[in-house]
Order: C-alpha cells, then structure tokens, then sequence
C-alpha cells in the first residue's frame, strides 16, 4: 500500500519537524484542528478558481495529517481519542475539499465536474466506513487500491496538472472500486455467513 510506503520514505523529513513542533508545545490534537483550518482555507482558494494553487496548498496542508501521528508517538501522547478525532477531522477535511470544486464547477456550469465530486464522496465515505464497520466486527480492513493518500496524491495531481476532469474520473471509479474491495474482503474474512 501507497500510505505505508509513503510514512517509511518521508519519516526523515517528518520526525525533525515533529520535534520542533514539540518544543512549541502544540498537542497533536490541536496540530490535527490546525491542518483542518487550513484545509477550509485551501477549499476557499478551490471555490474561488484558483485550481493549481489550491493543489499546491492542498499538498502542504496535507502534510499536518501526517505530522500529527508523528508528534503523537514522539510526545508519547497516542491514545484513543487522538485516533478518533484524526480519523474524523480527515473525513471532514476531505468533504470540505470537495464542497470548495463542487461551489467552483456548479458557479461555471460544469455538471459532468459535479456529477463525479458526487460519486467521489459517496465512494469516499463508503471506504471509510466499510473500515469502520469491519474493525468494529474485530476485521482488519486497511486494503484496496484508493485509500485516502492515493485520493489525496491523485487530487493534487490533477489540481497541479490541471487535469480535474481525468482526475475526478480515477477517483469516481477508484474509490468506489475499493469500497467494493473491502465489502469483498470482510465477506471473506468471515467465510461468507449468511445473514442481514
């Protein structure tokens, strides 16, 4: 998977940053609510236009997702709540993104752009849930090929490349492709019990 490979390669950059963050004495929640802020701020630049800048400044506020898992091991403040909000706030991050194109495309008539940031957070959400749902039946379910980090690197590729529509095509079919995977793999990891 893309996330796990993508924490081993960027741990050398990410762990000193975390460090001078800690001697700031921010909380890894409160670094969490601060990338979502700044998520608002990049979905504003999105609504109002501004497409390859708000990739750029999608990828930079992206980077506090990562940073405050970091900062959570490194201060020794991990804990179940901390997972909760994280988990959450990204959920919320990421229909924020999407609701600043949605403002863009619908202002400028773009009703096949719409139609696919539709289908993109119903695949989204679905991902995400089928995980929450499996872990709470004690499944593992972390696989499939679009989890949030490929959404998020196809996302600002797109923005920067300014190629949305091929970009909102990916992630359409992609993430509910793998909503699909994880309904797949739960249904085997319980041997396929009949049921409701």
């Amino acid at each position: 998977m893309l996330t796990d490979l993508a924490r081993k390669w960027t741990r050398w950059l990410l762990e000193p940053i975390a460090r001078l963050i800690r001697r700031t004495g921010m909380s890894p929640n409160l670094l969490t609510l601060t990338g979502f802020v700044l998520t608002v701020g990049v979905a504003y630049v999105l609504a109002t236009g501004h497409l390859q800048v708000g990739g750029v400044l999608l990828a930079i506020a992206g980077s506090f997702d990562a940073l405050d898992g970091t900062l959570a091991r490194l201060v020794g403040q991990k804990s179940r709540f901390g997972a909760f909000l994280d988990s959450t706030v990204d959920r919320l991050s990421e229909a924020v993104i999407f609701l600043g194109l949605l403002v863009y495309y619908t202002r400028h008539g773009g009703q096949q752009e719409s139609f696919l940031i539709y289908a993109t957070i119903v695949g989204s959400l679905m991902v995400s849930y089928a995980r929450a749902r499996a872990e709470g039946i004690g499944i593992e379910c972390k696989r499939g090929i679009l989890t949030r980090f490929e959404r998020a690197l196809v996302l600002v590729v797109g923005l920067i490349l300014d190629q949305m529509l091929i970009a909102l095509w990916i992630l359409a079919i992609l993430s509910n492709f793998t909503a699909l995977q994880r309904m797949y793999h739960v249904w085997r990891a319980t041997d396929g019990e009949k049921g409701g």
